[in-house]
């Protein structure tokens, strides 16, 4: 016996053939015809080496073997229909779907206080989980189901993957309130006496920042790299040095912003997905909900 590559339509025509003991009434139901009928029901004796039905004068009278499976074939085609029935509505409100996203720190920042809230309200029966991904991974990751949507710049051109502006945000330096060294306006010169954190995922090498300085003839003084943000703001608040930083996070670290002497593109952040969720409702409710927070974010709502 072979069940490895049974077609499951098979099982179907099984189920109808129990309930109606005829072949062309069983026909007629599946909508194909009786040689059609017959053909699947010689494939399924083959495959599960039985007669499954035999003949009588009253119709199709099922053999043991049937009346066994029957029960649990039904169930597993329930299950299916089930399935394909979810598929075509989604209920936040009665959701228990785990939401796998990709975010840096600053992003969950930024996001997850406000996401969480939302859900509490709109999906309350909804989990998240949330790590970050490299960016040359999530085409893997979300078109193997192991990730539904990443916030973060726009990822390298792939065909699969669809994504969104959230926001847009400028650089800003980033000092402690009363520095002794930054007052009004800051100047090229007085950046360039400051002491700089830099921030990046990477263990080496310049960041934006960095090199639009390096285009102007100027390289800051760099006293601390690290890799992420969570301690900066204690550092900050405790030193004299200074942070770049995008503008968004830096609102609710109690730290004091000047505008940047110099230009340096603005940042912008984009709700990334796979072409293979554009039509799963849950993800398209989800990203319909980060959209939204987007939007709130860009306009500086609390």
């Amino acid at each position: 016996m072979r069940l490895d590559k049974v077609d499951l339509n098979l099982f179907v025509a099984l189920d109808v053939i129990y309930t109606e003991q005829n072949l062309t009434r069983a026909a007629e139901i599946l909508g194909v015809t009786q040689p059609a009928v017959s053909n699947a029901l010689a494939r399924l004796r083959a495959t599960l080496n039985d007669e499954l039905f035999v003949r009588t004068p009253k119709g199709m009278a099922p053999t043991p073997l049937t009346e066994n499976i029957i029960p649990g074939v039904r169930d597993a085609l329930q299950l299916l229909n089930a399935s394909v029935r979810a598929a075509d509505r989604f209920d936040p409100k009665k959701t228990k779907r785990m939401f796998r996203l990709s975010l840096n720190d600053v992003a969950e920042a930024l996001f997850l206080p406000r996401l969480m809230h939302d859900l509490n309200i709109h999906a309350p029966g909804a989990s998240v989980v949330s790590y970050y991904e490299r960016r040359s991974e999530l085409s893997l990751s979300m078109s193997s189901g192991k990730l539904d949507i990443a916030i973060d710049v726009p990822a390298a051109v792939d065909k699969d993957m669809h994504h969104h502006p959230l926001f847009k945000e400028q650089y800003v330096c980033a000092v402690r309130e009363n520095h002794p060294d930054v007052h009004g306006d800051l100047t090229l010169e007085q950046y360039l006496d400051l002491e700089h954190i830099e921030v990046s995922s990477r263990k080496s090498g310049l960041g934006l920042v960095d090199h639009q300085l390096r285009k102007l003839g100027y390289e800051r003084r760099v006293r601390l790299r690290l890799s992420h943000y969570l301690v900066v703001p204690e550092i900050v608040l405790n030193t004299n040095l200074a942070l770049t930083v995008p503008s968004h996070w830096v609102r609710w670290t109690g730290m004091k912003t000047f505008e940047l002497p110099f230009k340096v593109p603005e940042l912008e952040t984009h709700l990334i997905w796979h072409q293979s969720a554009d039509g799963d409702l849950a993800n398209r409710w989800l990203r319909e909900r980060i959209l939204a927070l987007g939007q709130e974010l860009q306009a500086g709502q609390p």
